[in-house]
């Protein structure tokens, strides 16, 4: 019987690659329902591909797609067939979708890092409740959950590796006049803007490293981040008797992709013959120099707060960079933004995942507000 999926932000970078590895293995899945932001000419494309039954898309002037009704994502999610949601949509507006698909029992593969940064743990209770699951789609969550597969221990470290983005070379202070542009041409990945932007600041592996807390029940001081040039070896894990388990593969979020649309089992695509470890040279790994990277420091000051303070870091994140990348403001305000909005944030320990919602929210128009000062 075919895995019937449900796609969210199937015209962006990781749904795209989702429907590369349906199409590999048509006779497996059946797309019912794809939701795309803006991109209506290629939702339409996709649309007419893998004839879903619905389809959603934050395009306006598209009411109607051939041959697909229009449904709500947090509705497409609750539809009592759909096997799997592969969540890929990006930044703070994704956490609606984590909740509803959750709180109706499916198996989410999560992409959407912000969801977890926010409210994580209210997440997993959902999940529990209803009989949901997350499974991560984030290539280092992933490498972690395929290296800690079928270990009775658990691990003692977990390293979490990073190629240091666009600007790696570079010294922060050097960096006050690069243009969206430069910062988009990540040296190994293929990723679309906000993630692309958050790996230049390194605000996408502070964020990975909440993922991984929460995710695998990690306390912060038991994750290190590894700097590793090459994105060849995705995460590493050590246990107590000093073993580390690594997982190596190219840099290509089809593999995380594929694994968790099919886990337990594995397959074959014919790309995967092309990954030949003779060919790889060498690979390097190195600290994280102290102060090199600002904005994961302060993003790692305030995960470590909890509270509403992670929520409003997530959409602090996502205003500054949209403001960045609309040339707004410069590369290296994203960090003085993000500070300033963090220091008015009146924190909250408990909340609601709506409160995260309206905490979040009140962040990004926060950044935009102190941009226009």
């Amino acid at each position: 019987m075919n895995k019937r999926i449900v796609i969210l932000g199937s015209t962006g970078s990781i749904g795209a690659q989702t429907l590369d590895v349906v199409r590999d293995f048509r006779d497996e899945f059946e797309v019912v329902g794809l939701a795309a932001g803006r991109n209506a000419d290629l939702l339409a494309d996709q649309i007419a591909e893998f004839q879903p039954q619905y389809f959603d898309s934050l395009a306006h002037n598209e009411s109607a797609m051939p041959g697909a009704t229009r449904l709500s994502a947090t509705d497409m999610v609750h539809l009592d067939d759909v096997d799997f949601v592969m969540h890929a949509m990006s930044g703070t507006t994704g956490l609606d979708a984590s909740h509803a698909a959750l709180a109706s029992g499916k198996t989410v593969g999560l992409a959407n890092k912000e969801s977890i940064v926010m409210a994580g743990q209210l997440l997993k209770h959902i999940a529990a409740d209803s009989g949901g699951r997350m499974v991560p789609v984030d290539s280092e969550p992933s490498a972690i959950w395929q290296c800690i597969i079928g270990e009775e221990s658990e691990p003692s470290k977990y390293y979490v590796t990073a190629s240091g983005g666009s600007f790696r070379d570079r010294e922060w202070s050097d960096l006050v006049r690069v243009t969206p542009t430069e910062a988009l041409k990540h040296p190994n990945w293929v990723m679309g803007p906000k993630i692309t932007v958050d790996c230049a600041t390194m605000m996408n592996k502070a964020f990975e490293v909440v993922e991984t807390s929460v995710m695998f029940d990690a306390e912060f001081d038991d994750i290190e981040v590894v700097l590793h040039r090459e994105s060849i070896v995705h995460a590493m894990v050590k246990f107590a008797d000093g073993s580390l388990k690594a997982q190596i593969g190219p840099p290509d979020m089809r593999q995380p992709i594929q694994f968790a649309l099919f886990h337990p089992e594995r397959r074959m695509r014919p790309e995967h013959s092309d990954f030949d470890l003779t060919d790889l040279g060498s690979l390097t790994f190195a600290p994280m120099a102290a102060g090199r990277y600002p904005c994961y420091d302060i993003a790692m000051h305030y995960a470590q707060l909890g509270g509403t303070y992670p929520a409003a870091l997530a959409g602090a994140d996502d205003g500054a960079v949209q403001l960045f990348l609309d040339c707004k403001i410069g590369f290296t305000d994203i960090r003085t933004l993000i500070e300033q909005v963090m220091e008015r944030h009146q924190p909250e320990d408990e909340f609601t995942i709506g409160r995260a919602n309206e905490v979040a929210s009140w962040a990004a128009r926060e950044a935009a507000s102190i941009a226009n000062e």
